[in-house]
């Protein structure tokens, strides 16, 4: 990867990363959504992701790559983790139209435009104890890396840093939105299984964008 900037395959090696952890941790998410939700959130995330890997083109720009990715997700994916997921993805890939290299301000407005189309769709805000709450921080402290004149691994870097904070920041919440909001306080003292998956997929972006 060039350090300033990310192509095709870039993006590309990160759906691929993601579906990695996102299989080696489908375990843990799905018993984290089995204590507040529908039990299925990593085996469901896990098919989708598998799913975005075979669909990756070749020979098309970063903005397509993303979209094809997030297309994906939303055929394989069940529950409201496929909708949202490929929502941002293909949110962002809109937002990178049909630029051949992504500098760091290019994918800042890429991950702000993925956090207000989950925003949109899911209709979730700060502390309802949704994805949201990782996704929201990392978008915040990505963009502050980024004002303070970061380059784009250490623009990803805090922001997924943020994002687990995010996910950890979750545990003591009571659920405002979803089947969680159902439970009542009961729903305090787990972590959201979105959340999670959300600083895993951050977590993955900052693997591929600290390689270069």
């Amino acid at each position: 990867m060039n350090a300033g900037s990310m192509n095709a395959e870039d993006f590309a090696s990160w759906i691929r990363h993601a579906a990695e952890l996102v299989t080696a941790d489908a375990e843990r998410l799905t018993r984290l959504d089995a204590a507040i939700g529908d039990g299925d959130h990593g085996h469901n995330l896990d098919r989708g992701f598998r799913a975005a890997v075979d669909a990756l083109p070749d020979g098309v720009p970063p903005g397509k790559v993303l979209i094809a990715a997030g297309r994906a997700i939303v055929s394989k994916t069940g529950g409201a983790s496929g909708p949202l997921y490929g929502t941002a993805l293909r949110r962002a890939g809109k937002a990178l139209g049909d630029a051949a290299d992504v500098d760091a301000a290019a994918l800042g407005t890429a991950l702000r435009a993925a956090l207000d189309g989950v925003r949109d769709l899911g209709k979730a805000a700060d502390g309802d104890k949704t994805m949201v709450d990782a996704l929201a921080p990392a978008v915040a402290a990505y963009e502050a890396a980024l004002a303070d004149g970061s380059g784009l691994a250490g623009c990803v870097r805090a922001a997924a840093d943020a994002a687990a904070k995010g996910a950890d920041d979750t545990v003591p919440m009571q659920a405002r939105k979803g089947r969680a909001s159902y439970l009542g306080a009961r729903s305090t003292g787990h972590m959201d299984p979105g959340a999670a998956s959300t600083a895993l997929l951050l977590g993955a972006l900052a693997d591929v964008t600290g390689e270069g």
